[in-house]
């Protein structure tokens, strides 16, 4: 099951995960430097919710908590 939102399509986005060393300014330093970028996953908040469909049929899916908060669904009873 691929961890995408059923109702908006969301999946998940690759980005960097930022090492930083050193005292901040604020603080009394130099200023801190970037040493190291690792890639990483923003994932979705997916998730599993019983929804009527417009054809009337029942299902169970993954849908972001975005959509269900934005009232993009209707949920089973």
């Amino acid at each position: 099951m691929a961890r995408v939102c059923f109702i908006t399509g969301k999946g998940p986005i690759s980005g960097n995960r930022i090492r930083r060393r050193g005292q901040t300014k604020k603080s009394g330093g130099i200023g801190t430097h970037v040493v190291k970028r690792t890639k990483r996953l923003f994932r979705p908040n997916l998730q599993r919710v019983r929804i009527v469909l417009p054809s009337g049929e029942v299902r169970r899916v993954l849908v972001s908590v975005k959509a269900i908060k934005a009232g993009k669904i209707v949920k089973a009873l």
